[in-house]
């Protein structure tokens, strides 16, 4: 037999019992109790005859052949007033192969089973190699190293319960030593090797296999440390979320059943939902989970008592264990309840929520058909890992609500905080679909019967603005083309004949098209005839004055575009300062009563509600909250036209606003749009509201070409008196605080196309702030 490891190693491994042979040789000339003499002298006489046992052996059959005389040889090292209590045997070093059993290892073994066959646990091929060279530095070269590889037997019992066994070694009668074929490293490159330990093919390059002899036996004892190893399993199940794929650890059971040494045993786990106060089952658990009691208890009890029941918990969360079912009191026995114990052929339990900061975060039942598997002391063990528990748990909220933000985020884009918790639900019945690897098809989300809040404050002729300062950065840019086209002389006469009709075309008779023929005159031909000249002896005046012209092109359009950026900038400047303003006031309506709240920034801002009982459904909602959210905007309107004021003389462009606020007193439904990632007004019906709100935008007073909305004033539009006696108490209201002149006009609105019978009154602000 050349090999007894099943594993490649740099050891030659021999049986060899010479070292415990020197021993006793020591103890038969040295020592002074003629009796120890005596016994020493027996021993090396019985051995005599079978010189194989000192100069070693690689036969293992010899080891049953010499059974009895290695156990008599090994006696003083395996005491007979100990065999029933110490887990010990001799052992051919760093193998599976062991013998010479005390009575209590032989009984481990036996109830393991005929088949049983005895390993190392969680060692590779190559962490066993390189383990098996530090051996050699350790003992050879006298290196101080401590191996770092703890050593476990893993054997079941006879009820199925994995045991974990912790293995300590003496190897006080081993010895390593270097065959021919060895290599014997320096210093420095053992010290290299130690700093590079996973590195198994360098270990091998200076330790060949069987390049080493390894002579002796050693002594193995076993400590039983199942609580530890299954205490030490848990905590890494628990460690262990992956954000992406939520895949339980399938041995948790029967990690479970070794910690609390129980054999037949179920584990169960709800998660508390805090806002709907009810018990979640985890998809993720699905097949590994059982829960008899917690399922029992979820589907018999109505919703108040389960409501008060979890209430109750945060003042008192004491854990229920039941060692014996059939010792509970008769009264307890007759109940309906009970009956779903017998039904499981549960006859031991234990129920335990597990809190956080007085909050119910889940509720975990262990049970057994077992009766006294469960008592105060393994519930006692429950608290080494309770901590761990709640990592687990709080964890696996954080990865929980990161997905389902994420799901929300992909799916529908950034969604307003009042009606998050409609996409949240759905994103979660989606996110646990996944857990349980199921298909979800996300519902529609929509909220029906809400009553709008639309408003308006809109730059005045921005659009008009906008073309006139147009033709001011076009004429600019053609008369500086004429001036540098003059200074290169007569090859730029063609391009001069081409401006001179642009020019006239802009400030007579312009077309749609007009600006986009002139960028293509200047992209294809203007351009590229002026960078030549940069490339060319072009006299340095000519250079300097196209060098100052290209500093004035925009990149982008190839056109002058110092005039309308002051107009863009004073809009973006306008736009931001009133949405500041907006968003601000938004904390303050939302305190009134959660609704739907979306603005959008274009020459202005503009800004829908959506308040209905339908959003917040948690909340009582009457018609009054409606009036104080129209009282709210219509103030709000009121401070973004006087906070404008206060800015609008250090714009770049002067500009006005007219703001406008649009009452409409009719129900409508929104709609979530996925195509376009945000809310609609749903129905044909309802788009009568949307149709209105557009064509307010240029409407005129009725008989006249006035516009309805002036700047320094504020129009609110409205179909019946009732509304315009509304709104007359909120006007009075700030006219008292001097925000609104007393200045009231009342207004028909111009027939719409499929709209009449608008009214409007228009009111000034007062100029100055308070």
């Amino acid at each position: 037999m050349a090999n007894l490891y099943k594993k490649d190693s740099p050891f030659q491994v021999y049986i060899s019992f010479k070292k415990y042979l020197d021993v006793l040789e020591h103890i038969r000339y040295n020592d002074r109790l003629e009796y120890r003499v005596n016994y020493a002298e027996s021993l090396i006489e019985s051995t005599r005859n079978f010189k194989e046992l000192k100069e070693g052996f690689q036969d293992i059959s010899l080891l049953e052949k010499h059974e009895d005389l290695i156990k008599l040889l090994l006696a003083d090292l395996f005491p007979t007033g100990l065999t029933h209590n110490e887990i010990k045997a001799a052992s051919i070093p760093l193998s599976n192969i062991t013998f010479n059993y005390t009575e209590r290892f032989k009984a481990i073994l036996k109830d393991a089973g005929k088949d049983f066959e005895i390993e190392l646990r969680n060692i590779t091929d190559n962490e066993f190699y390189v383990f098996c060279c530090c051996l050699i530095l350790q003992s050879y070269f006298k290196k101080d190293i401590k191996s770092t590889i703890p050593l476990y037997y893993d054997i079941p019992n006879q009820q199925g319960i994995m045991k974990h066994y912790k293995i300590t070694v003496n190897s006080d009668f081993t010895e390593i030593y270097p065959t021919e074929q060895a290599k014997i490293p320096s210093d420095e490159i053992m010290d290299m090797l130690l700093e590079n330990l996973d590195d198994f093919k360098l270990w091998k390059k200076y330790f060949p296999s069987q390049s080493w002899v390894l002579k002796g036996f050693t002594i193995i004892s076993l400590v039983d440390c199942t609580s530890e190893v299954a205490l030490s399993d848990l905590k890494s199940s628990m460690i262990e979320i992956d954000p992406e794929h939520f895949n339980p650890n399938e041995n948790l059971t029967e990690i479970f059943k070794s910690y609390f040494d129980v054999p037949e045993l179920s584990f169960g786990l709800m998660t508390f939902n805090k806002k709907e106060q009810k018990l979640d089952k985890l998809p993720i658990y699905e097949s590994l989970l059982t829960n008899h009691i917690l399922d029992f208890w979820i589907n018999t009890f109505d919703d108040e008592t389960r409501k008060n029941t979890f209430s109750n918990l945060s003042h008192n969360s004491k854990s229920i264990v039941v060692s014996d079912v059939n010792n509970l009191d008769e009264n307890i026995r007759q109940l309906p309840s009970f009956s779903i114990l017998k039904d499981n052929n549960v006859n031991s339990f234990m129920v335990i929520p597990i809190m956080k900061d007085n909050e119910l975060l889940a509720i975990m039942e262990f049970t057994s058909p077992i009766a006294a598997s469960f008592n105060g002391l393994k519930l006692r063990k429950m608290e080494f890992f309770t901590d761990m528990i709640l990592f687990s748990l709080s964890r696996f909220y954080f990865e929980k609500n990161y997905q389902i933000e994420a799901i929300i985020q992909r799916e529908y884009t950034t969604i307003h905080d009042s009606v998050v918790w409609k996409f949240r639900n759905e994103a979660e019945k989606y996110f646990t679909a996944s857990l349980g690897k199921k298909i979800y098809t996300l519902k529609e989300i929509s909220f029906k019967n809400l009553t709008p809040l639309f408003g308006v404050s809109d730059i005045r002729s921005s659009s008009e603005k906008r073309f006139r300062l147009m033709l001011e950065d076009l004429n600019q840019q053609i008369e500086w083309l004429n001036q540098i086209l003059i200074l290169t002389n007569s090859d730029s006469e063609k391009f001069m004949l081409a401006l001179d009709v642009f020019e006239n075309e802009l400030n007579n008779e312009i077309k749609a098209d007009t600006e986009q023929r002139f960028q293509r005159l200047l992209r294809e031909e203007i351009h590229p005839f002026l960078q030549g000249k940069l490339e060319m002896r072009a006299p340095r005046e000519v250079k300097s004055k196209i060098k100052d012209y290209f500093l004035q092109v925009r990149a982008q359009t190839d056109l002058f575009y110092n005039h309308r950026k002051n107009l863009d900038d004073s809009i973006t400047l306008v736009n931001r300062k009133l949405a500041d303003i907006l968003d601000e006031s938004q904390v303050k309506a939302q305190q009134i009563f959660p609704h739907y709240f979306e603005r959008f920034k274009s020459d202005g801002i503009e800004h829908n509600l959506y308040i209905g009982t339908t959003i917040a459904p948690d909340l009582h909602y009457t018609t009054k909250v409606v009036h104080k959210l129209r009282y709210w905007q219509l103030k709000t309107i009121c401070k973004i036209e006087q906070e404008f004021q206060s800015f609008k003389k250090d714009l770049p462009i002067p500009l006005d606003i007219a703001s406008l606020i649009f009452v409409y007193n009719e129900k409508i439904d929104i709609r979530f749009r996925m195509d376009e990632k945000r809310f609609d007004v749903d129905g044909a019906y309802n788009s009568y509201y949307e149709i209105i709100k557009k064509r307010l935008d240029k409407a005129h007073v009725k008989d006249s070409s006035e516009r309805i909305t002036a700047p320094g004033k504020i129009t609110i539009v409205y179909f019946g008196m009732e509304n315009q006696k509304e709104y007359l108490d909120y006007v009075t209201k700030l006219q008292k605080k001097e925000i609104l002149q007393h200045d009231i006009e009342f207004l028909k609105v111009e027939d719409l196309q499929g709209i009449t019978g608008l009214l409007a009154l228009r009111v000034s602000l007062v100029s100055s702030l308070h």
